[in-house]
C-alpha cells in the first residue's frame, strides 16, 4: 500500500501588531489568499487528505481553515501542540502516529524545511524547495502499510508548489 503526505508550511502571517506573540499571529491578506489558492490547487489535483495534523499556532490553523472549503468533505484537523516550531525528529514522531492513507501536516520553518528534505529520496528541482517559503507544499508518496514504518529518504515526490507559482 502507499501512504501520501501533504506537507505545508503555513501561509504568510501578519506582523502588523508588535504586541502580538508569535503563537497568536494571524495570516495577512496575502496569506489568506495564498491558503485559499492552495486549497483550490489541492482540489484540482485530487489531493484530498484523510487526516489533518496542524500546529496550535493561529497561522497554521487559519491556513487549514482557508484550504478546507475547496475540498470535498474535509476532515476535522487534529491540533497538535508538539508541531509548534517542531524540529524534524518531532515532526517524524507525530507523523508515525498518524492515521489515514493521506495525511496533511501543517507546520513551521525551520523544522518543516529540514523534514521535507529528509523525507525525499530525490528532492524537487525547484530552488524554493530548500528554503520552503510560506505556503510551500510538498506532496510525497511512501511505500508503507502504516505510518509507523516511515523512514527518512523513502519518499517519492509527486508535487511541489509555492503560492507564487499559483498567482
Amino acid at each position: 500500500m502507499t501512504r501520501r503526505l501533504i506537507l505545508i508550511r503555513h501561509a504568510k502571517s501578519s506582523w502588523d501588531d508588535p504586541a502580538c506573540d508569535d503563537h497568536s499571529r494571524p495570516l495577512n491578506a496575502r496569506g489568506r489568499q495564498a491558503a485559499a489558492a492552495l486549497g483550490r490547487w489541492l482540489a484540482l489535483r485530487g489531493y484530498r487528505p484523510d487526516a489533518v495534523l496542524t500546529s496550535t499556532a493561529t497561522r497554521t490553523r487559519e491556513t487549514w481553515a482557508r484550504i478546507a472549503p475547496a475540498l470535498t468533505d474535509p476532515p476535522e484537523p487534529q491540533v497538535e501542540g508538539r508541531l509548534y516550531l517542531a524540529p524534524p525528529e518531532v515532526l517524524l514522531a507525530v507523523l508515525r502516529a498518524a492515521r489515514g492513507a493521506t495525511v496533511l501536516m501543517l507546520g513551521h520553518n525551520p523544522g518543516i524545511a529540514a523534514f521535507a528534505a529528509a523525507l525525499c529520496a530525490t528532492p524537487p528541482r525547484d530552488p524554493d524547495f530548500a528554503r520552503y517559503p510560506t505556503g510551500a507544499t510538498l506532496v510525497a508518496d511512501f511505500p508503507l502499510d502504516d505510518w509507523a514504518q516511515l523512514r527518512p529518504g523513502t519518499g517519492s515526490v509527486r508535487d511541489f508548489v509555492t503560492p507564487r507559482m499559483l498567482a
